[in-house]
């Protein structure tokens, strides 16, 4: 299935949409329109039409209640499974990106150093387009709000990710899953390489220069990759 960008982007613009498509992915259980209103204290419909627009671009997937409980069916909203490849879809570009990678490998450090600069061009890339669409200045914006964006681009990224300030100029990481979980299988080390380049570019365009240490791996085990972000 083709993913339009612009309009994934256009659905996570608004404030309380982006909010509320928070609130479903990090929920452990499938959530209601009522919950989402009365969550966010607005009107069932106004919540209804929000979930209805995250369905359509399929960030969100919904299934009707058949607990057999009287009233009106329930929707029951989830994040899609699909929201890890919003970027590349798997079923079309997957072979097309082994073979790209396979050929740069083969061409032994110098490849796996061209992967590696690929990965941090594209970020600071992505991460430039973002500053631009949002109108801010990074002179004067607050570390809140650098954090916000950068935030607000992860997830656009299908990445779910956590950021939590430790202490002055030092921050942790989290991602929750990957969009490039298929291909790291096969290319572990070159493919996460390329990954943490490519998040090095959005947070130095955003926080000028830092080191970026991964601390822990879902391929090495664990249930996230977690970094930890040193901003000089």
């Amino acid at each position: 299935m083709d993913y339009d960008a612009h309009k994934l982007t256009s659905a996570l613009a608004d404030p309380t949409r982006f909010s509320i498509y928070q609130f479903v992915a990090y929920s452990k259980d499938p959530i209601t329109v009522q919950e989402v209103a009365d969550h966010f204290s607005i009107h069932p419909n106004v919540a209804r039409l929000h979930l209805t627009k995250l369905e359509d671009v399929h960030l969100l997937t919904a299934v009707t209640d058949k607990s057999g409980k009287g009233g009106r069916p329930s929707r029951l909203y989830s994040l899609s499974d699909q929201v890890v490849s919003l970027q590349f879809p798997p079923r079309d570009y997957q072979l097309l990106a082994d073979i790209a990678i396979e050929s740069l490998l083969s061409l032994g450090e110098a490849g796996k150093a061209a992967l590696i600069n690929m990965g941090h061009r594209i970020g600071t890339e992505m991460a430039k387009r973002a500053v631009a669409q949002s109108g801010i200045q990074l002179k004067t914006a607050t570390m809140d709000d650098k954090l916000n964006l950068i935030h607000r681009l992860v997830v656009a990224q299908g990445l779910k990710p956590d950021i939590e300030v430790l202490s002055d100029g030092v921050l942790r990481f989290r991602v929750n899953n990957c969009t490039f979980s298929d291909s790291a299988k096969k290319y572990t080390s070159s493919v996460c390489h390329m990954h943490n380049a490519l998040l090095m570019g959005i947070f130095e365009t955003y926080l000028g220069k830092i080191e970026l240490r991964e601390d822990e791996s879902m391929l090495g085990g664990c249930r996230s990759c977690n970094y930890t972000v040193i901003q000089y």
